[in-house]
Formats: structure tokens, C-alpha cells, sequence
């Protein structure tokens, strides 16, 4: 059984990913969270398991999805060459804030984070284009602004970074064909700094865990996602992407609602 929720859950973040364009990652953590729990592993750590899990399987899906932007001209290397080298420092900075953090306070900020993003959506909220991108200390510094959020809550950092550049006056396609390259780094730098900061826990770990990256659920997660989300992009123009994309805001509300009750019940 715990196979087949991690399989099912995959191809389902999955699906969604490659649909909506958004990543899996606000799907991911929360359910990860619940089966962990479910499965009693340490309560300490649930929250890390989760997070360091969605970036580890996140490493695989985002490169399927750069190779796309790329054949489409749609990635703007340039940025990304300036935003990596914070992402990539924010977001090793955010794995060691977390391994410091309970899994309570990781818990609450995943919480304010998800119905932040379900809001945004929900309401349409884009910001209008009314600058220029920053110099290179102001790229690096958004960059780690990104990279510690994006690590805190096990994403690909697009709910920030797409904004951002949109801000800036990069072209939507490109802001979201750069976003989806930046997530590479991220999960890449997340997926490392889980392992290493989860090394010390290890005797407190489920079996099969690297660091706090919990192994069979990360190979399900893959497997299967990478599946579904070429099947998602495939239906992107044929389904009625505005009506499933409020759906998929009341699904980001009902976990975040579900995580919430979980902290209260808790308490």
C-alpha cells in the first residue's frame, strides 16, 4: 500500500505539473507528510522527510522540463546564469535553517506559504512590469531570498521567481521558461543539503533514508511523475485550463486546511 500511495501520488503531482505548468512540490510535501506520519516515522522529522524527498524527486522532473523550454526558446540564460549562484546559496542556507527548525515551525510556515499561493491564484494576482532586472548583488540577493523560501517549503521557487522577472519585464513565456531552469539548481542544492544536514539524524531515520531523503518514496515519486507530466503539457491546450486551476486551488486550500488541523490536533 505505501507503494502505490507514493506511485499514485506521483503520477497525480505529476499530471498536475505538466497541465498547469506550476510544480509539484505544494502537492508533494503536505501528502508526504500525512503517509509519513501515518507510517510513524519520528514526528521530529516528518516535515524534513517530506520537504528533502519533494526536492530530491524535483531534480528529476525539472529537467524534462528545462529540455522543453530550451527547444523553445523560452529559457533566458543570462538570467539564469546571474540568479544561480544565489539560489544556490540561499538554498543551501535554507536546508541548514531547517534541520535547525521543528517540524512544528516548518509545518506552520508550509501552511501560511500554501494559502499565500492558493490566494494569489485564486485572485489572479500579477504583478505589473515596472522595472528593470537589478545588477548582479541585487540578483544574487533575490536569488537567495528564493533559494531559503523555496527550500523551507520544497518547491521550485516559480511561485517567487516568475513574479519576480514579470516585475522586471521579462516576457511571461520566458519568465516561466527561466523559472522552470531555476528550479534545477534549487532542487539540485536542496536535494544535497537535505542529505547532508539529515546525516546526524540517521539513527533516528526509517531504513532506507539518505539524509532526509526518504529513498522508496522518492524512486515512486519519479518513476511515475515522469510519466504523467508529458501527458499533462500534451492536454494543456485541449482541456479548460481556467476551471482546473481553480480546482487545484481548492485542492492546495484543503491541504493546507488538513496540515492545519493536523498542528491543532497536535497542540
Amino acid at each position: 500500500m505505501e507503494w502505490i500511495t507514493y506511485i499514485v501520488l506521483g503520477l497525480v503531482a505529476g499530471f498536475i505539473a505538466g497541465l498547469l505548468g506550476v510544480g509539484g512540490g505544494l502537492i508533494i510535501v503536505p501528502v508526504l507528510a500525512f503517509i509519513f506520519a501515518a507510517h510513524h516515522f519520528p514526528e521530529q522529522y516528518v516535515m524534513h522527510l517530506a520537504l528533502g524527498t519533494t526536492l530530491a524527486s524535483i531534480v528529476f522532473t525539472s529537467l524534462s522540463s528545462v529540455r522543453a523550454h530550451h527547444a523553445h526558446a523560452a529559457v533566458n540564460w543570462k538570467v539564469w546564469r546571474e540568479i544561480s549562484p544565489g539560489i544556490v546559496i540561499g538554498t543551501l542556507l535554507g536546508t541548514v535553517l531547517a534541520a535547525l527548525l521543528s517540524a512544528h515551525f516548518l509545518k506552520v510556515f508550509f501552511v501560511i506559504f500554501i494559502f499565500y499561493v492558493a490566494t494569489q491564484m485564486l485572485l489572479e494576482i500579477k504583478p505589473k512590469p515596472s522595472r528593470e532586472l537589478p545588477g548582479w548583488f541585487g540578483m544574487f540577493a533575490v536569488g537567495n531570498v528564493i533559494g531559503v523560501v523555496s527550500s523551507l517549503v520544497g518547491i521550485g521557487g516559480g511561485t517567487l521567481s516568475v513574479p519576480f522577472m514579470t516585475w522586471c519585464n521579462v516576457k511571461l513565456h520566458q519568465a516561466i521558461g527561466t523559472s522552470a531552469a531555476i528550479g534545477l539548481p534549487i532542487a539540485v542544492a536542496g536535494a544535497i543539503g537535505y542529505i547532508a544536514n539529515g546525516l546526524a539524524a540517521h539513527d533516528a531515520l526509517p531504513a532506507h533514508s539518505l539524509g532526509f531523503v526518504y529513498l522508496p518514496a522518492l524512486a515512486a515519486l519519479v518513476a511515475s511523475s515522469m510519466l504523467t507530466a508529458p501527458l499533462g503539457a500534451r492536454l494543456a491546450h485541449r482541456l479548460p485550463v481556467k476551471k482546473l486551476k481553480k480546482i487545484f486551488v481548492f485542492l492546495l486550500y484543503a491541504l493546507g486546511l488538513r496540515m492545519l488541523y493536523s498542528l491543532y490536533a497536535a497542540a
